[in-house]
C-alpha cells in the first residue's frame, strides 16, 4: 500500500517534467542586446501560414448599400497554429499592390501656359489590375516573420481587391488601417470573402500592432495613428507624404513634386485606381470629377478646406502610436518637410518619438538595428531603453546610412538664426553679408533701415533656364546670385532657412523660386549634398495668406516670408553659400511664356539660416 502511494506521488513530477520538456522545445521570439533575434524555427518561409480574408470597415465610399471591406494578407511562422503561438504584427497597407496606371502621354497637367490660366484638360489612364490571393505582397515578411512577428499586408481602398474608392487622403484612408488593427484586437469582422459572412478571427495575434512603408504606404502609417486606434503601438513612416498641400503646391504657388513636372492629386487618383471595374465609373464621378475638381484649385494654388482635409498635422491631437520617423535631406519629391512637421508635433506632444535623416534622395529606411529596437520594445514590450535613445540621427554627408550620427534633437541645438543681407550686384555675383548690431550690415550704412528708398534690382523669367544654369552662371538677366566670403572653415546649417522678400513684377502674376547653393558648383559629382543645400516657392499674389490670393499691381512691391526645405548639412571650406533668386523653376512649376520682369527691393530682403554655433561660428569660418 505504502508502494503505490509512493508510485502515484511520483506521477505529478514525472508530469510536470514532461511539461516542462516540453515548454523548452517551443519555439519563441528570443531577443539579444535589445532586438529581436531571427529564430531558426521560425525561419522557413515555406512552413509560413499565408491566407487572406477581408476586413470590415465603418464606411461605404464606392456607391452600393454595404460597408466596403478591406483585402487582408496574413503571412505567420506555422507556431501560431501548432503551438497556440500569439505574436506582435508588422503591419503594411499600400495603394499600389495590384498595380497602378501607365504612364502615358497626357496624363499630367500641361505646365505650359500662362498662371491663372486653365489648362487643357489631360488623359485619364486606366489601371489593369494584378496579382492573385491570398499573396498582396511580399514586402518586409522576410525581414520581420523569422524574428518573431506576424507581417500582415492591405490594399488601400479602391485598389486591389478592396472595396471603395481612392481619395488620397481622405477620411477612408485613415479609418480603413483602423479597421484593419480593429480586427487585429478582436473588435472588427473579417470574413473569407468580400460580400460573405464566413468570419475569421485573429487569434493568433497579441494585438499590438507596428506599421512601417515608404512614401504613400509610409502616409498611411500616420494617418491611421491620427485616428487613436488603441493596439497601434509604434509606427516607422519612411519619406511620408503628410500634406497633399504641401506635396502639390507650395506657399500659395502651384508646384509638382520632384520628378513628376504636371502631376496633381487627381493625377496619382488614376494612378493608384485598380479596384474593381465596376466601382470605377461611380468613384471617379464623385471623387475625381466633383471632389478633386472643385477643391484642387489650379488656378491660385490656395490652402482651402478640400487641402487642410488632406494634411495630418491637423489630425493628431488624438495621436498616441510612439513615432520613428525617416527622411532625406535632399528627397525633392517628398520634401522633408513632410518628416519634420509631424516630428515637432510629436515632440511638442510629448510623444516617444526619434527622426533619421540622410543625405540623399527619396526612401531610405533606417539601419535595421534602429527599427528592430523600436518594434522590440514597443511590440515584444522588452525593456531596451531606446525611449531613451538620442532623439535625432543624422547620417553625416560621406558615411554610410547604416552609420548616422546622434544627436540630441533636430534641429540642432546649437544652430542659432543668422540674417544675411544682400549687397547689390546679383546680376553677377552680389555680397550676402552678416549683421553685427540690430540690422546694419557691416559696412553698409542704411541697408534695412526704416524708410529708405528702394534698392532694387531685376530679373527677366525665363523657364528654358534651369535653377542648376542659374547657379553656375557668371552674369544673367534671368536671375539674382548673391554668395558670403569664401568660407575658410566648415559651416554646419541644421534647421530651416527663412527668406524675407519684397518682390514686384510687371504684371499680374509671377512665380517665385529660391535656390541656396553651396558654389563653385561641382560638375560630375555622384555626391548630392555637393551643390544643392535646399530650396523653396513662393506665390507673390498670397503675400497676406496662403489661403488668400490677389492680383499683383504691375510696378507694385509685395513683402512675403517663406521658409525654404528643412536640411542639416556640412558645408565644407573653400566653398561659399550662395542665394539665388528667380522666377519660373524648371523642374517644379509652372511655365509661362518667358519675359515677365520681377524686382526684388534690396533694402527689404534678407535670408536668416541656421548655423550650427550662430554668427560666431559663421564669422570664424570666413576669417
Amino acid at each position: 500500500m505504502k508502494k503505490r502511494q509512493h508510485a502515484l506521488g511520483l506521477f505529478p513530477l514525472l508530469f510536470l517534467a514532461i511539461t516542462i520538456g516540453f515548454a523548452q522545445e517551443k519555439t519563441v521570439p528570443v531577443f539579444e542586446n535589445g532586438e529581436a533575434q531571427i529564430v531558426e524555427g521560425f525561419s522557413d518561409y515555406k512552413e509560413w501560414i499565408r491566407h487572406d480574408l477581408w476586413v470590415e470597415t465603418t464606411f461605404n465610399t464606392d456607391g452600393d448599400t454595404t460597408l466596403d471591406r478591406m483585402h487582408v494578407a496574413v503571412t505567420r511562422p506555422k507556431q501560431t497554429d501548432t503551438e497556440g503561438l500569439k505574436l506582435p504584427v508588422v503591419y503594411v497597407s499600400s495603394p499600389y499592390f495590384a498595380g497602378v496606371a501607365a504612364d502615358l502621354p497626357g496624363v499630367m497637367w500641361d505646365v505650359e501656359h500662362e498662371l491663372g490660366e486653365t489648362a487643357k484638360e489631360r488623359v485619364h489612364p486606366e489601371v489593369v489590375r494584378r496579382g492573385k490571393r491570398p499573396i498582396i505582397s511580399n514586402s518586409h515578411i522576410r525581414k520581420w516573420v523569422p524574428r518573431g512577428y506576424i507581417v500582415v499586408h492591405s490594399s488601400s481602398p479602391g485598389t486591389g481587391l478592396s472595396q471603395g474608392s481612392p481619395t488620397v487622403g481622405g477620411q477612408n484612408e485613415s479609418l480603413a488601417p483602423k479597421a484593419v488593427i480593429e480586427w487585429l484586437n478582436g473588435r472588427a469582422k473579417g470574413y473569407t470573402t468580400p460580400d460573405g459572412n464566413e468570419e475569421v478571427k485573429a487569434t493568433w495575434s497579441t494585438g499590438k500592432v507596428g506599421m512601417t512603408g515608404t512614401s504613400y504606404n509610409g502616409t498611411i502609417p500616420l494617418a491611421a495613428a491620427t485616428t487613436g486606434v488603441e493596439g497601434l503601438e509604434a509606427i516607422i513612416p519612411i519619406a511620408p507624404n503628410t500634406s497633399y498641400y504641401h506635396y502639390y503646391r507650395s506657399n500659395g504657388l502651384v508646384r509638382s513634386p520632384g520628378g513628376y513636372l504636371g502631376e496633381d492629386i487627381d493625377v496619382l487618383y488614376d494612378f493608384i485606381h485598380s479596384g474593381d471595374e465596376s466601382k470605377r465609373p461611380y468613384n471617379n464621378k464623385t471623387v475625381r470629377d466633383t471632389e478633386m475638381k472643385n477643391g484642387m484649385d489650379r488656378i491660385t494654388g490656395d490652402y482651402n478646406k478640400f487641402w487642410e482635409g488632406r494634411d495630418y498635422l491637423n489630425q493628431m491631437s488624438n495621436m498616441k502610436a510612439a513615432l520613428l520617423m525617416s527622411h532625406g535631406f535632399n528627397d525633392w519629391n517628398v520634401m522633408p518637410e513632410h518628416s519634420n512637421r509631424i516630428y515637432q508635433k510629436a515632440k511638442k506632444m510629448g510623444l516617444d518619438t526619434q527622426v533619421y535623416y540622410h543625405q540623399n534622395g527619396h526612401g531610405g529606411p533606417p539601419p535595421m538595428t534602429m527599427m528592430n529596437r523600436w518594434f522590440t520594445h514597443y511590440l515584444h514590450g522588452i525593456d531596451n531603453g531606446v525611449e531613451n535613445d538620442a532623439q535625432a540621427w543624422i547620417v553625416r554627408e560621406h558615411d554610410k546610412q547604416d552609420n548616422p550620427t546622434a544627436y540630441e534633437a533636430y534641429p540642432n541645438p546649437e544652430a542659432k538664426s543668422v540674417t544675411l543681407y544682400l549687397e547689390e550686384g546679383g546680376n553677377k555675383t552680389g555680397a550676402l553679408t552678416w549683421n553685427k548690431q540690430k540690422g546694419q550690415a557691416k559696412n553698409l550704412g542704411s541697408i534695412n533701415a526704416p524708410n529708405t528708398k528702394p534698392k532694387t534690382e531685376t530679373f527677366v523669367d525665363d523657364f528654358n533656364i534651369s535653377g542648376k544654369e542659374h547657379a553656375q552662371a557668371l552674369k544673367s538677366e534671368n536671375r539674382l546670385l548673391y554668395v558670403t566670403p569664401i568660407l575658410k572653415s566648415e559651416v554646419h546649417l541644421s534647421g530651416e532657412s527663412e527668406i524675407t522678400i519684397s518682390v514686384a513684377s510687371n504684371k499680374s502674376a509671377a512665380n517665385l523660386s529660391v535656390w541656396m547653393v553651396s558654389l563653385p558648383w561641382k560638375e560630375n559629382t555622384k555626391i548630392i549634398t555637393d551643390n544643392i543645400i535646399t530650396r523653396g516657392w513662393a506665390d507673390p499674389q498670397n503675400s497676406k495668406s496662403i489661403s488668400e490670393s490677389e492680383d499683383l499691381k504691375p510696378g507694385a512691391f509685395y513683402d512675403l516670408k517663406f521658409k525654404l526645405q528643412p536640411d542639416d548639412q556640412i558645408i565644407p571650406a573653400g566653398q561659399q553659400i550662395g542665394l539665388v533668386i528667380f522666377s519660373s523653376d524648371k523642374e517644379f512649376t509652372l511655365h509661362p511664356k518667358p519675359g515677365t520682369k520681377v524686382t526684388i527691393d534690396l533694402n527689404k530682403t534678407n535670408i536668416s539660416i541656421p548655423v550650427v554655433g550662430g554668427i560666431d561660428a559663421l564669422i570664424k569660418a570666413t576669417k
